[in-house]
């Protein structure tokens, strides 16, 4: 579909207008699952009048209710429990690639209740705006209730001027292009870009590895190599919009030179084509080293172990300069860990400043409908304002 052939936006439903604390409530029931009254009380530092008010009001637009009765364990006093109503709102999340749309229908809880996928027609930034539409009104046939969407993308993305803005993505060959504000007005929802790592990292923090932590980092290893910073229970992303490009991080003076030029870096080993390319093996992928590796091949070995060097290397860094309670692997690559873990993680007890607790790792099995999922999440995180 062209821009010129483009249709009217179709809007979702309406998110109800929330003040801090109802957004403070909802957030604590949607991060650590049904609570008493008393302990959301005692997190948000409010009074339990206060609280009543606020709970009556999430009840009155349906997104809590009561739950199951549980005794509290110092007094034995019955407590009712508060739970988030999933099915209240749904959020639409996109993932782009330079030739793919990964889309999802979320709850309000984060699960899935729907997926597509299909190719990119045309880069053009109207013509994947249309695409994304068309993917909306698809799923809003069934889903009445979306609410909101999140895009995910690789690349750099940044506010400016108080308008978010795709500064970069290099697999979409775009610059400058205010995709958020431009599917706002054509979905007719709120709609949200961001990068598609730092939006993984933010979903990680809320439903995933990183729940309870205030502290997270998050590296993902595929076609790329990416990096996402919690600190302080805050996304970190940076004055830029460029926080976490750690993908240079010299391991090698000797290894093989990047695309960029750089010798022995770590997007010169880890990435998944760096493993390819390290044995040029005509006609063979990524998948088939893996095999070879398995079967105990001394040049597809070497390579992983390179990698693993890398990934040590990369995890040691993160340890030293952030400190965070704990390190979430993710990503496609992933199998660097089964074929080189010894490597991965001699180099990090090597890479350590002295007196630094090794890191706790959380190696996340991963589809690829995550990177969808994360931009429903930021949908959630939009309308809480997170």
């Amino acid at each position: 579909m062209s821009q010129s052939q483009s249709t009217a936006p179709v809007g979702g439903a309406t998110w109800p207008v929330l003040g801090d604390a109802e957004r403070g409530v909802l957030r604590e029931l949607l991060v650590h699952g049904p609570l008493p009254r008393a302990e959301i009380a005692r997190r948000l530092g409010v009074s339990r009048a206060s609280l009543t008010r606020v709970t009556r009001a999430l009840m009155e637009h349906g997104l809590v209710t009561e739950g199951d009765v549980e005794l509290r364990g110092v007094t034995g006093r019955p407590s009712e429990l508060l739970v988030v109503q999933p099915a209240a709102r749904h959020f639409l999340g996109v993932k782009l690639t330079g030739d793919t749309v990964f889309a999802v229908v979320t709850d309000l809880g984060a699960h899935i209740v729907a997926t597509h996928e299909e190719a990119i027609g045309s880069r053009e930034p109207g013509a994947v705006i249309d695409q994304v539409a068309a993917i909306y009104t698809r799923f809003a046939a069934t889903y009445d209730t979306i609410a909101a969407a999140g895009v995910t993308l690789a690349g750099d993305v940044t506010v400016i001027d108080g308008r978010q803005v795709v500064k970069v993505s290099q697999f979409l060959g775009w610059d400058d292009v205010h995709l958020a504000e431009r599917l706002t007005a054509k979905l007719g929802i709120p709609t949200s870009a961001e990068n598609d790592v730092r939006a993984l990292t933010a979903t990680e923090h809320w439903f995933g590895a990183g729940v309870g932590c205030s502290s997270l980092a998050l590296i993902t290893i595929g076609a790329g190599v990416g990096f996402g910073f919690v600190v302080d229970n805050r996304l970190v992303t940076g004055h830029h919009g460029r926080a976490g490009r750690l993908d240079h991080l010299p391991v090698d003076s000797a290894g093989p030179i990047c695309g960029s030029g750089h010798r022995g870096c770590v997007s010169a080993l880890l990435p998944n084509q760096a493993i390819v390319n390290a044995l040029r093996i005509a006609g063979l992928d990524f998948a088939g080293i893996v095999e070879l590796a398995r079967d105990g091949h001394g040049g597809a070995l070497r390579a992983f172990t390179d990698a693993g060097r890398a990934l040590g290397t990369l995890i040691g860094t993160v340890a030293n300069a952030l400190d965070p309670e704990k390190i979430v692997l993710a990503g496609d690559g992933l199998v660097v860990m089964e074929l080189a873990g010894d490597e991965v993680h001699s180099t990090v007890r090597q890479a350590l400043a002295p007196g630094t607790p090794a890191p706790t790792l959380d190696v996340q099995p991963f589809q690829f409908d995550e990177w969808a999922r994360s931009g429903a999440v930021l949908g959630i995180r939009t309308m809480l304002r997170f």
